[in-house]
């Protein structure tokens, strides 16, 4: 027999209709979705934009089956333990504020997203959060760094981006996919219900883009750049860069800079290294 969406009552499935009005028609939002199941919330929004989705919509799955990270790693979770969601931005489009945002600052994106997500949570729900740089939610669990959830972002089209989040809400220790992850439960978050936990993302995810778009996309006019620095745990650690091509860069990781990459000062001087051509990071040593 096929498992009822109501089969895990400590996990009740979204509310979509009651998500719809508390979102749709506030600032930025302009659709809201819920699939009970998908491959992947990115890859699905995506062929929607290309089929002219307006910015500002949002597909939420109760389940993924294959989520993505950074770099194709995969994201898996039991039927609505967490937040998988993504969002359809477009910068390349003039807005509220004027013309479209350049394209050389969109690498802000899933670190906006990080900043919001980070924010909301640890606002609504309670827990300590940090940003491990460059797409990951950091939450503390028995005095140890764990990740809780991660950001990947994905142009669309010339003048889109796709920015899907997933978010470990309700995981147990035994259904933890490593030893290193974690879920807002885990870290003794005072909620765990999706609805307003996935309310106050996104209300807080419109309201650092609006800035964002306000200053034209410039992270430090938008306090952007500052916010992520403050709440970044990568900064000021020793840190190890694998590189493609078996490279290596170590040192101290000391700024992110106005393009969002990680600055790291080593024995050859500070060099910035982006998203892109990191492979892991690590701690050094």
């Amino acid at each position: 027999m096929t498992p009822s969406r109501w089969s895990d009552l400590d996990r009740p499935p979204l509310n979509e209709a009651a998500l719809r009005r508390a979102v749709v028609g506030s600032p930025l939002w302009t659709s809201l979705d819920v699939v009970q199941d998908t491959g992947s919330t990115n890859s699905d929004l995506a062929a929607r934009a290309a089929g002219g989705a307006a910015e500002g919509a949002v597909l939420v799955a109760e389940q993924q089956t294959a989520g993505r990270g950074r770099l194709d790693r995969r994201w898996s979770a039991p039927p609505r333990s967490g937040l998988f969601f993504s969002v359809l931005l477009r910068p390349g489009e003039p807005g509220t504020y004027g013309g479209p945002v350049p394209v050389h600052r969109w690498g802000w994106l899933p670190l906006l997203a990080g900043v919001a997500t980070a924010t909301a949570l640890s606002r609504i729900a309670g827990v300590d959060t940090a940003l491990k740089w460059p797409n990951d939610l950091l939450v503390t669990v028995d005095g140890a760094e764990r990740k809780a959830g991660g950001i990947l972002a994905e142009r669309t089209g010339e003048a889109g981006v796709v920015v899907g989040i997933g978010i470990n809400v309700t995981l147990r220790e035994a259904e933890l996919p490593v030893p290193t992850a974690a879920s807002l439960a885990l870290a003794g978050a005072a909620v765990t219900d999706r609805d307003p936990l996935l309310r106050a993302v996104l209300r807080s995810l419109a309201e650092w883009y609006d800035s964002w778009r306000a200053a034209g996309g410039d992270p430090a006019d938008s306090r952007l750049q500052q916010t992520y620095a403050a709440g970044c745990a990568t900064l000021g650690r020793q840190v190890r860069a694998e590189l493609p091509g078996g490279r290596e860069l170590s040192g101290t990781a000391v700024a992110v800079d106005g393009d969002g990459r990680l600055v790291i000062a080593g024995p050859e001087g500070e060099q910035p290294v982006g998203a892109g051509d990191v492979v892991h990071l690590r701690p050094a040593g």
